[in-house]
């Protein structure tokens, strides 16, 4: 799956919890979610430097893009055949992000698994 196709099918899935997501789908919707959050917090800081406030847009802005981080990251789990909720390792320091992360790079169950079919 290409970038374009990735952030299609990622934004068609903001909130979309079950499935599957292959490993190019997952980390180019991830890179595209990093791009659109640095260039939000660079508008942003202009904005804060001039003495304006930042309405309720930006929070929204970042609370779908935790939801949509959090949604992919769940469909990549259930690829590799684990469930989605292992997510809440994030809360523990260090050690929960590392092993999310071996978890997200390893290579998805072939053909269908409990979550669905193969991605």
């Amino acid at each position: 799956m290409g970038f374009g196709e990735a952030i299609s099918s990622g934004l068609k899935n903001v909130t979309n919890f079950s499935g599957r997501a292959s490993r190019s789908e997952f980390w180019w919707y991830v890179l595209f979610i990093w791009i659109v959050s640095v260039i939000l917090n660079f508008i942003l800081g202009q904005v804060l430097s001039n003495g304006s406030t930042v309405g309720t847009g930006s929070a929204v802005v970042y609370v779908l893009q935790i939801l949509a981080v959090i949604a992919i990251g769940c469909r990549r789990l259930h690829d590799t055949g684990k469930s989605g909720w292992l997510q809440l390792l994030w809360i523990i320091p260090c050690v929960g992000p590392i092993i999310l992360i071996v978890f997200w790079v390893q290579a998805g169950q072939p053909g269908d698994n409990a979550h669905g079919p193969a991605a």
